[in-house]
């Protein structure tokens, strides 16, 4: 399997909530400190990439925030633009005006091609190879499929001409696995668990687009052996929960109710990391990063789980 950081596009995907961005932003800090040139994508037009880098806004425009990382945020009609400037050698039009409505107006007749749109910029910038890893902080698990499958779809209706040529040479890129690769981020919870198998499942069915690594967010540490388990049980008897308090001077039940509750997550989401491990190719590499007890945005916690990422990959 090529290493994950040494292919030239990722595209980082997952149920809402379970920390896709701050992976995604952890990975491309990761390749720019190793030494790859990296430009980090937002797809989500509301996303908050800028959070973790604590770097101001990002916008259409790639812009260096540290040492050998860029950061952007995506834009359809800044991306059209651009397009109709490099292929089609129109010029740079400061608002584009009828052919933007009539675009729209296509786009909502026709789905992918917005999606193209955003998919053509980021393998334009593999094969110009402006930069060594693109990182795609990309769309929730519910849409990924039909954002990687549009350069398809449309290669399929147009069978001759410029349109099959520049979706050909994007799809050259996105199914070559030395090139490209999906990133799951999933999280040891029965929902994300069950979104990340069936995108599992859809991305071999319905695309040739290789799934690089599947990323757990938010492991619980085991923070007791089972000996210690069997101590905590014995003292939440009442007798010993009084004598405990007087001994400390302060009442220790609510102590051992947290210890209790950790216990209980720990095994519960364990057996749905279980159930992952077993749902999916036992060659597919899963990656754990433990939950971090502080604030999940900032360059701090950015770093933190470069840093545990840098351990696994």
């Amino acid at each position: 399997m090529t290493a994950l950081l040494d292919r030239k596009l990722l595209f980082v995907t997952g149920k809402g909530g379970v920390g896709k961005s701050t992976i995604a932003a952890s990975l491309g800090l990761l390749a720019a400190e190793q030494g790859k040139k990296t430009l980090v994508c937002e797809v989500d037009a509301k996303g908050n990439l800028a959070d973790f880098y604590e770097a101001g806004e990002t916008s259409f425009a790639a812009r260096e925030i540290q040492p050998r990382l860029w950061a952007m945020s995506m834009n359809t009609e800044e991306s059209l633009k651009e397009y109709l400037s490099l292929q089609l050698k129109i010029p740079f039009l400061a608002k584009i005006g009828p052919l933007a409505r009539t675009f729209d107006f296509i786009a909502t007749a026709a789905p992918g091609v917005k999606e193209i749109l955003t998919i053509g910029k980021l393998a334009w910038e593999v094969r110009e190879k402006h930069y060594d890893l693109v990182v795609v902080d990309s769309v929730a698990t519910g849409h990924i499929v039909g954002q990687l499958t549009a350069p398809q779809v449309i290669n399929e209706l147009v069978q001759v001409g410029l349109v099959r040529n520049q979706t050909q040479w994007m799809l050259d890129i996105l199914t070559d696995p030395a090139q490209t690769g999906v990133v799951i981020v999933s999280a040891p919870e029965e929902m994300p668990v069950a979104e990340t198998i069936e995108l599992a499942e859809r991305l071999d069915a319905e695309t040739d687009i290789d799934l690089a690594v599947i990323i757990v967010n938010r492991v619980l540490p085991e923070l007791f052996t089972e000996r210690e388990e069997a101590l905590f049980e014995q003292l939440r008897q009442p007798e010993r929960v009084a004598a405990l308090s007087a001994a400390v001077g302060g009442d220790v039940g609510p102590i051992l109710d947290a210890a209790e509750l950790a216990v209980t997550l720990r095994r519960t989401r364990a057996g749905h990391l279980a159930t992952l491990r077993a749902a999916v190719d036992p060659r597919l590499p899963l990656v754990y990063v433990p939950y971090l007890f502080t604030r999940s945005h900032g360059v701090r916690a950015t770093r933190q789980v470069a840093e545990y990422l840098a351990e696994e990959l």
